[in-house]
């Protein structure tokens, strides 16, 4: 059945900025005593706030100081700012979208600043036309199910009628906690964390009007 609304993650599933934020925080905690390969960051730490990975880190021996989460939150900010890509095939999912007449909004655990960074380097806040939303804004940043189900009232649209498209296990958690079917964006192939969560999984972009019935 084709959605009523589609509730896309931001990291990773509209831009490409996992890969530089992960570099950053390899270089961060390795400074401060916990070294991490890049394979591991991105299997298990994956779609965390930074205010998390920092109370983690911390337990698992990092020396993090007081006020890196600020810090780390500016400086990734800028990197960022530099330019980072769209992922390949999205802007054509938005398209059939728009074709379709069916509403979409970004629903991040990311801050507000930083989607305005990522999403306002391409052109994508006029066309979202205000539909960004931050769990971390909401102070309920997913597994809980808070942004999705703010989203669906913000587009007048029953949770169980969307579709969300993810590629964290914390994000495909948050969906199924709001009750919404979660497609899982995995590039590289079989993801278990994904598929335990309930996600369907899809590996190209350009894929997933068709998966969801457009």
């Amino acid at each position: 059945m084709t959605p009523s609304a589609v509730l896309f993650d931001c990291d990773g599933v509209i831009v490409d900025s996992e890969g530089p934020t992960f570099l950053m925080l390899q270089a961060d905690f390795a400074d401060h005593g916990l070294p991490l390969t890049l394979h591991e960051l991105e299997t298990n730490w994956i779609g965390a706030t930074a205010e998390d990975l920092y109370l983690r880190a911390r337990s698992e021996g990092a020396t993090l100081p007081d006020g890196w989460v600020a810090d780390f939150y500016a400086r990734l900010n800028h990197r960022l700012g530099k330019g980072v890509p769209l992922i390949p095939g999205i802007l054509s999912v938005l398209d059939a979208l728009d074709r379709a007449g069916i509403p979409y909004a970004v629903c991040s655990n990311g801050t507000l600043p930083k989607m305005q960074v990522t999403l306002g380097q391409h052109g994508l806040l006029s066309r979202l036309n205000g539909h960004t939303y931050s769990g971390q804004a909401l102070g309920r940043p997913k597994p809980a199910p808070d942004v999705y189900l703010h989203a669906s009232r913000a587009l007048d649209v029953a949770p169980e009628t969307t579709v969300v498209i993810e590629d964290s296990p914390t994000g495909a958690r948050a969906a199924r906690a709001a009750g919404i079917r979660c497609f899982g964006y995995a590039p590289l192939g079989p993801h278990p964390g994904l598929t335990a969560e309930g996600a369907t999984l899809f590996q190209r972009m350009t894929d997933l009007p068709a998966l969801i019935g457009l």
